[in-house]
């Protein structure tokens, strides 16, 4: 029942914005991408979706879950946080971190997938291979594409080991698909890729439509929208709002700075197991400060 009233609403909204200018396949123009992401200040790509700094994406390569949960949480963002997946791992630790390039299917309809076949014509997508390659063609350096297939495994397959190799040769990261993959052999020898997906299927993708690229969709439990940082661990997936990303840099590297100390204070034997998991005091935190000051010149060099 979620599933299709989810479904119900996201046709809604390609209905609601058809006819307001030129939009990636009629559903959000540039403006309403700028105006549904508007706590963004920072740069933005051509179609008005946030881009992250790249500085921002780096430095976000070895936060946890629970350390950007805690604080999205803290700003009011509680369902950001998709979980279930099956890990592609081709790089063992490697993280999955980009800015989101979001894209919704739909059960395939004639009527309207004639229509979506008519706007995409006339914004220039290649006839050529299927929809799902339409997202692919627009992906740059650093995206990661975010693929909401409502789980659909059989005939959900989004792509397989050649368009794996492409999305990871204009990207250098890789997907999360709520839906299936194929080709697993051969996408594990991109060494580099990284997928969370719902499962695997030898099919191709099949009676499925593409409604949007680039819109709001559903990942789980999660709202995504194009610009999100997609940040992805043995846990999960979380998906941050691009104008949290550089709160949840810093937070994550004070706490991994403050592990760090109080490890390091155990083991000289310089603190108690009390007291470093208790309240520090006034002499721990000058302490830690200074220390937490070299440490960050030490990574500047």
């Amino acid at each position: 029942m979620k599933r299709n009233l989810w479904l119900a609403l996201s046709f809604a909204l390609i209905l609601l914005f058809a006819g307001e200018g030129r939009a990636q396949l009629g559903m959000f123009t540039k403006e309403q991408r700028i105006e549904f992401t508007r706590e963004w200040k920072g740069e933005r790509d051509e179609d008005g979706r946030p881009l992250v700094p790249d500085s921002v994406l780096e430095r976000l390569r070895e936060t946890t879950a629970e350390e950007a949960w805690g604080v999205l949480r803290g700003a009011r963002y509680p369902n950001q946080f998709a979980s279930g997946f099956q890990q592609i791992v081709t790089v063992p630790g490697k993280r999955l971190v980009g800015r989101a390039v979001t894209a919704v299917f739909m059960p395939l309809r004639p009527d309207v997938n004639a229509v979506i076949n008519e706007k995409a014509k006339a914004e220039g997508r290649s006839s050529a291979g299927g929809q799902n390659s339409w997202v692919i063609d627009i992906l740059k350096p650093g995206d990661v594409v975010v693929v909401d297939l409502f789980g659909k495994i059989k005939d959900g397959t989004f792509i397989g080991d050649n368009l794996a190799t492409s999305i990871f040769t204009k990207t250098g990261t890789g997907v999360v698909v709520d839906g299936a993959v194929r080709d697993l052999s051969g996408i594990l020898q991109i060494k580099g890729f990284t997928g969370y997906v719902r499962g695997f299927d030898p099919s191709a993708i099949a009676n499925v439509m593409l409604v949007g690229i680039n819109v709001p969709i559903r990942i789980g439990e999660t709202t995504v929208m194009p610009g999100d940082v997609v940040l992805g661990d043995p846990e999960g997936v979380t998906f941050i709002p691009a104008h949290l990303a550089e709160r949840v840099a810093d937070v994550s590297e004070n706490t991994r700075l403050r592990d760090q100390w109080g490890h390091q204070m155990l083991r000289e034997g310089r603190y108690t197991p009390g007291q470093i998991d208790s309240r520090w005091t006034p002499e721990m935190q000058a302490e830690f400060k200074k220390w937490a000051e070299e440490q960050r010149k030490k990574q500047k060099k």
